[in-house]
């Protein structure tokens, strides 16, 4: 007896995708299925091209169907569309970005914990998986990533009133560091702060993009305010070294975006340890404690990140490509923080979020 499509995909809906809880039919993540003389052919559409379960999802799929009487091979073939919670709102006047499919903000309690760092490197992670990225400086106080992403030889231009994005790494990133003079003090007002991330938001021409990591300055004062007030967040990442008074901090930041009902996508553990030139892990700031903290505030964990001197040097010189090519350690620890957030952004998105919250002063 020959195998049928209806076979199939009735075994598909044993399969659950191990994050979302739900199987691959339901989830509208099968997209194809072609059956010739006992090869089953199969294309899986992921939320996310960073998924980080995809082996998982591949051996179950061949599992499942290969037990049907009949199959003798099972190729699975895996595309990405990046998930969106949801397109009216996208579509909607209130959202001054449609084309973004999901706007995530980095931010910290203080300043001091690599919050920069991590955006950057959450930015080029995802772009490497085969997103499409944009990376916002909004830290308007403190901007970094001219040197982070090693802008100093380029220049802003405009097209049309917008400003263009410098297009570096494979990731499109704007920042006021290009657009005021680098050694002026940035001193801004409430009002000042409001309109320069206002017009970075939406006044430069992102285009489709899959994700937009915004970096924040630290603390909780004018600018996650106006962002909370003026896009559509699928939510934060709180970064955070092990110590104390980060976590303290830490929990502040947390605090905020929960009362701002945005969503607290996880905790990255920053400088968690030290490697030496000896291979040897140092912890010098107490190791762990920003894992804790996501654990006692239950919010999820999206890993550690350790002080390398790879990851100074790369920083330093603008080139974060590097910190995925080069030391291995690393490397996988970058990765594996980039697809813990992708995760937990499709978890979110098909679980209904992507709210814009209504502030109001009193």
């Amino acid at each position: 007896m020959s195998v049928t499509k209806d076979q199939i995909y009735d075994r598909l809906r044993t399969v659950n995708d191990p994050e979302l809880h739900r199987d691959l039919v339901t989830l509208n993540m099968v997209k194809s299925v072609a059956v010739c003389e006992g090869l089953v052919s199969i294309t899986v559409e992921l939320t996310t091209p960073a998924c980080p379960l995809k082996d998982k999802i591949q051996q179950d799929v061949q599992a499942a169907v290969g037990a049907i009487d009949g199959v003798t091979e099972v190729r699975v073939e895996f595309t990405a569309n990046v998930a969106q919670a949801s397109p009216q709102q996208r579509a909607s006047e209130s959202n001054p970005l449609p084309g973004v499919k999901q706007i995530i903000a980095v931010g910290a309690g203080k300043g001091g914990v690599g919050k920069s760092t991590i955006a950057v490197n959450l930015a080029v992670g995802l772009a490497r998986a085969g997103a499409s990225v944009g990376l916002m400086d909004g830290d308007i106080y403190g901007p970094s990533l001219p040197t982070l992403l090693g802008l100093d030889g380029e220049n802003p231009t405009t097209r049309d009133k917008l400003i263009q994005p410098f297009e570096v790494h494979g990731i499109k990133t704007m920042t006021i560091g290009k657009l005021v003079d680098p050694d002026k003090p940035l001193i801004w007002r409430g009002p000042m702060a409001h309109g320069a991330f206002r017009q970075l938001a939406t006044q430069t021409e992102w285009g489709e993009l899959d994700y937009l990591i915004i970096d924040l300055p630290p603390g909780t004062g004018d600018v996650p305010l106006t962002m909370s007030q003026l896009l559509p967040l699928a939510g934060a990442v709180v970064v955070c070294t092990p110590q104390k008074v980060a976590q303290d901090d830490a929990r502040r930041a947390v605090a905020m975006f929960r009362q701002l009902q945005i969503e607290v996508l996880g905790v990255v553990e920053n400088m968690s340890y030290f490697i030496g030139d000896d291979g040897k892990e140092y912890d010098i700031f107490g190791r762990g404690g920003a894992e804790m903290m996501a654990r006692e505030l239950a919010v999820p964990y999206l890993g550690d990140v350790p002080i390398t001197t790879a990851l100074r040097a790369n920083s330093d010189a603008g080139d974060p490509i590097a910190n995925f090519t080069g030391d291995p350690t690393l490397a996988d620890h970058l990765e594996s923080v980039v697809k813990a957030l992708a995760g937990q952004v499709s978890i979110h998105t098909l679980g209904g979020g992507l709210v814009q919250p209504t502030i109001s002063v009193s």
